[in-house]
């Protein structure tokens, strides 16, 4: 213990509380570290939630123990990343987040037996509604949606029916197109049963209206249709030739432009044509008729010859009278002619004519130090483009169809290194990447504590107190034990003057520091004599 006293006693006050706060500064900090590197990382679970999944999914959470924390005002749940997966699969086994809609899910937390029909009802339109916003919910541009329905029930004993009609409010990213609006439309159409998709009216959450869901404006929809089918078939045919360019003069090192023009016309001809030559019999009649008639020999004479059988005839030859025959005979043949009937309808949007336009880049070579010279194509090269391009539109020169091959450098030269080297092991995550930056910011902090903070402590720590500087007597060197060092006596004693010398240097050289000190602390008492009075006042105090 007294060792430990004079350890301190030695040390002093100043240096043991310089040895404390190196001491837990270094605690702190590697306890830090460590807290850190222990620490379990955190990513969303989910965002933008709403208020009522974002309380049953932090009850569940709690129930299991799960550590999570909350951001953006209850919105956002981060919990470990390596164990959101699992964490998901729980909360959707249980049914959340329902996204603040409910499903038919209402239907398995009510008792059915007393509801009445009109609760049914309600509850069946919730569910239609809650089941329709997570539909629409999972479109990859669309945020959240609310989904309202009309479904009006049918009066007795009336003949007129109300047709149903819904109205969407939707949360979008960016900006929906035609088609994923009308997409929209026949979804919800197909769910409810007599759902016409031109009665579904849709805003986003800014209150533009994108469609209006009237059901009457037939013109504005054909209008929509071609203009889908047009651009379908610009994309369509641009794609397809920039795929096939692609693979000759490189990606990117050509660019296409399609404009499609449709024939908006529709028509409906119908044709009869009678072919005279293809005749086919189908009926005949024939008919024959036949007549007799006597001259005039014994006519008007009445006999008894004649009255007797077979007279008549022998008594006309007899007496020289004549008779004559005809025979009539007649043909009728009815013929049917063949006959087509052709009926031919026209639908609108058809393709009436089609322009493209390519612009393909020229050819670079490179040297040894990376420079690149440009070159442009033959027209061979340029002609066998254009021959691809052709048949690749379905090229139609009755129709008008235009095709224009352009060699021209680009503004943009190519990357010769993209895509030449698969990913190494140097190609990090947007994860690595705010990994290492955290690292690297805690091991700056790390350095700047151990240079500017630590270091200073443990130099003042170490360092050795200053003595003052005290000038022994000549006479305090035995005499004795310079004898022994030196057996010649004036040797010894021109070793004690040359002693003696080297300690009044010393004290000369002091003495004039002190002197320059005093001097120097005298001017400044004449420059601040009030200064110099307080500071004095101060130690009389602190002698007191």
């Amino acid at each position: 213990m007294n060792d430990l006293g004079e350890l301190l006693q030695k040390l002093g006050i100043a240096r043991i509380a310089a040895m404390a706060v190196v001491a837990v500064m270094l605690v702190g900090f590697f306890a830090f570290i460590i807290i850190r590197a222990t620490t379990p990382q955190f990513a969303p679970l989910y965002t933008n939630l709403e208020f009522e999944d974002s309380a049953a999914i932090i009850a569940e959470l709690n129930a299991t123990g799960t550590p999570h924390d909350i951001r953006a005002e209850g919105g956002t749940i981060l919990v470990p990343r390596d164990q959101i997966t699992s964490i998901r699969m729980n909360l959707a086994q249980n049914g959340l987040p329902r996204r603040g809609q409910v499903g038919y899910e209402i239907f398995d937390q009510q008792n059915t037996l007393g509801a009445t029909s009109f609760v049914q009802n309600i509850n069946h339109i919730r569910a239609l509604e809650g089941e329709l916003a997570r539909t629409i919910s999972s479109i990859s541009r669309v945020q959240s949606a609310r989904v309202h329905l009309v479904l009006p029930e049918r009066e007795l004993f009336r003949r007129d029916v109300k047709e149903p009609s819904a109205s969407i409010v939707l949360t979008v990213r960016g900006q929906l197109s035609t088609g994923e609006i009308r997409a929209i439309q026949h979804l919800v159409a197909s769910a409810i049963e007599g759902l016409n998709p031109n009665a579904v009216s849709i805003v986003d959450s800014a209150g533009t209206l994108l469609a209006s869901g009237t059901g009457s404006d037939e013109t504005s929809i054909a209008a929509q249709a071609i203009e889908e089918r047009t651009l379908g078939i610009e994309n369509r045919l641009r794609t397809r030739i920039e795929e096939l360019l692609a693979s000759v003069v490189g990606a990117g090192r050509a660019r296409v432009q399609v404009s499609a023009e449709l024939d908006l016309n529709r028509a409906t001809r119908t044709a009869e044509v009678f072919d005279p030559e293809s005749q086919v019999v189908r009926s005949a009649q024939t008919r024959e008729t036949g007549d007799q008639s006597q001259g005039p020999g014994n006519l008007g004479e009445v006999t008894v010859a004649n009255e007797l059988p077979g007279a008549s005839e022998n008594g006309t030859a007899g007496a020289g009278g004549t008779s004559h025959t005809s025979t009539t005979l007649e043909e009728t043949f009815n013929y049917e002619i063949s006959r087509t009937t052709e009926t031919t309808v026209t639908e609108a949007g058809a393709i009436k004519r089609l322009s493209v336009a390519v612009v393909v880049d020229g050819i670079y070579t490179y040297d040894a130090a990376g420079n690149s010279d440009y070159a442009p194509r033959s027209q061979a090269e340029i002609d066998q483009i254009n021959a691809l391009v052709r048949s690749a539109m379905g090229y139609n020169a009755d129709r008008g169809d235009q095709v224009e091959v352009v060699n021209m450098q680009f503004a943009d030269r190519p990357d010769i290194t993209a895509g030449s080297e698969a990913p190494g092991l140097f190609d990090f995550t947007r994860e690595d990447l705010m990994r290492f930056v955290e690292m690297a910011v805690t091991l700056l902090i790390g350095l700047a504590l151990i240079l500017f903070v630590m270091r200073p402590l443990v130099k003042k720590v170490l360092a050795p107190e200053k003595q003052p500087l005290a000038l022994p007597p000549a006479a305090a060197v035995p005499a004795a034990e310079v004898q022994a060092e030196l057996p010649d006596p004036h040797a010894a004693a021109r070793a004690r003057e040359a002693i003696t010398e080297a300690w009044l240097e010393q004290a000369k050289s002091l003495g004039e520091s002190q002197v320059k000190t005093l001097k120097m602390v005298g001017e400044l008492v004449e420059d601040n004599p009030k200064q110099a009075s307080l500071i004095v006042r101060d130690w009389l105090s602190e002698a007191a």
